[in-house]
């Protein structure tokens, strides 16, 4: 326990720092204009990959007049501002001299590589070759699911649907030269235009629009299209945590964006918090990704019926290596945890550090934990604090932490996961959502034998 004993004062205050770090640096990006990369391999990051060649889409029916002048103005903005501060490259330098992950520092070219999941490279090629057929602009996509990642308890001789995700900047844009393209995609909904679609995705369930049982070079797929605002403001902040979720798990990068790369790296440093606020003392390798490829399934419906009950200890041992590579470095990087032999871990239950760890959560689940220690304070007449840092504490000791927790993610989950569902019915037509859905029902009738 030398690493809890004797954490330096420095160390506390650069950890104390580093969401004020990754905040800062995320704002930056929202403002400037970013890149959009193709990953052309696994270890080096996207900024130093080559792009595929795509082909172009046809400008005449729809103008991108309107992004290329956001495009030209958030250029401008850039050569006025650096990227970072003065201040914040001090705090990024104090990081290197601690020894940091250069994983976890925002500017080093290794940032947010433990993002890249290596996978068999003929099924990557086949994953970008179907992105590729897409003629509307995909800032950011990802691949998930059992179709890229195998899963202990499925059939391997089966081939599973693909599942996709694509982040885009203007989703009416995009939905508007993805229909002309392929209309066929899509349910009767795309007769009321692209406006409505992107309304539809966006104001309804989680904000995500899914095409499903879409035939493409001969694969079955399945892609769901999010706004890259609507996408980053879910990993910061967990508001429904639908795609926020999905990204605690593996995926595969197929086309990465930097604005993306770094929230998705404060949503992996959220995961673990809220996993160490719920897990014990001790805790083994196993406990600790069940726990955290858990936290977007509570308060999911399909849990109860459609998915298979096994799903998250099958997602688990099956990707060990994966998740390892995810959050060892982010592990590592923590002064109140300790690395044990046999993948056993060690954290210190010190209130000092929980109370930061609480202070930290993301905001929507941070105001649904201080909402259900109200309520628990009210009922067991204890005196709530006034000030932050002792209310933090206060919340930290308590017994009842986990069922705070558990309680904020359900009802962060359960609405959007049942909403969206509802959506579907819609976005897919009701033949398509029938199969999805009695496909669902025969994997969990089986898992349940």
């Amino acid at each position: 326990m030398l690493k809890i004993t004797h954490a330096s004062a420095r160390t506390l205050s650069a950890v104390r720092n580093s969401r004020c770090v990754s905040i800062t640096i995320w704002r930056s990006y929202s403002t400037g204009s970013v890149e959009t990369h193709s990953s052309g391999g696994d270890s080096l990051p996207p900024s130093m990959q080559h792009a595929p060649n795509q082909k172009q889409q046809k400008p005449e029916l729809f103008s991108s007049n309107a992004r290329i002048l956001d495009e030209q103005r958030h250029q401008a903005q850039q050569q006025q501002q650096p990227l970072f501060t003065d201040e914040t490259r001090a705090r990024l330098e104090r990081l290197r001299q601690l020894h940091f992950h250069p994983t976890n520092i925002p500017d080093s070219p290794d940032f947010g590589t433990n993002q890249y999941i290596n996978i068999n490279e003929e099924l990557k090629q086949q994953l970008k070759d179907i992105v590729s057929r897409f003629n509307a602009p995909i800032r950011y996509a990802f691949a998930y699911g059992s179709g890229v990642f195998q899963q202990a308890g499925y059939d391997a001789k089966k081939k599973p649907m693909l599942d996709f995700i694509f982040g885009v900047s203007h989703p009416g844009h995009w939905h508007a030269l993805n229909m002309q393209q392929n209309p066929h995609h899509y349910s009767g909904v795309r007769m009321l235009g692209s406006s409505t679609v992107a309304a539809l995705q966006d104001k309804v369930g989680a904000g995500v629009y899914f095409n499903p049982y879409v035939e493409i070079d001969g694969v079955m797929i399945k892609y769901g299209v999010v706004s890259i605002d609507k996408l980053c403001k879910d990993l910061i902040d967990w508001e429904t945590l639908y795609v926020a979720g999905r990204m605690h798990k593996p995926v595969k990068i197929l086309r990465d964006d930097a604005r993306v790369r770094l929230a998705n790296q404060v949503n992996l440093t959220e995961a673990v918090r809220v996993a160490l606020l719920t897990l014990p003392e001790k805790f083994s390798e196993d406990e600790l990704f069940e726990r955290i490829a858990g936290i977007s399934y509570t308060g999911d419906f399909r849990m109860v019926v459609g998915e298979n009950p096994n799903k998250i200890r099958n997602i688990v041992h099956s990707q060990i290596a994966h998740f390892d590579r995810l959050y060892f470095g982010l592990l590592d990087d923590l002064p109140n945890v300790a690395v044990l032999s046999k993948g056993q871990y060690q954290q210190n239950l010190n209130p000092h550090f929980r109370a930061l760890m609480v202070q930290k959560l993301p905001s929507t689940l941070y105001k649904k934990v201080l909402n259900e220690h109200r309520i628990n304070a009210l009922r067991s007449n204890v005196e709530i604090p006034e000030d932050k840092m002792e209310l933090h504490r206060q919340i930290a000791s308590s017994p009842e932490l986990t069922q705070f927790i558990n309680a904020g993610l359900r009802q962060i989950v359960a609405g959007p996961a049942m909403s969206q569902s509802i959506k579907g019915i819609f976005t897919a037509g009701p033949l398509k959502t029938t199969r999805y859905a009695l496909e669902k029902l025969l994997k969990w009738k089986q898992a349940k034998k």
